[in-house]
């Protein structure tokens, strides 16, 4: 194969573009994001880190049921699962966009 000047360049471009877009492309993603987006990634994030079967009152048990008042979110003290948007905060949301 012959190595030409445009090959070069072409080779050079690539390795350039795709350089600069992994470094650009997680920081563009998080501030791409609405606030209505990062409360649903929040809350989410907040339910998959619980522990136990019954974060939100509308999770399921093993049995199928709805966890409602079983559940760690209608309990006072310990654990507190964010379960609705409402328990999100703007700060919450600031946090998420300075990760």
């Amino acid at each position: 194969m012959q190595y030409t000047l445009k090959t070069k360049h072409l080779r050079a471009a690539t390795i350039i573009g795709l350089t600069l877009g992994l470094n650009a492309s997680p920081a563009f993603a998080a501030s791409n994001k609405t606030d209505k987006e990062i409360t649903q990634l929040l809350i989410r994030e907040s339910i998959a880190s619980y522990s136990g079967a019954c974060p939100c009152p509308y999770s399921t048990m093993r049995n199928g049921r709805r966890c409602g008042k079983f559940s760690a979110y209608s309990k006072p003290g310990g654990a507190e699962p964010l379960c609705y948007a409402k328990d999100v905060t703007a700060n919450m949301i600031q946090g998420y966009r300075n990760r």
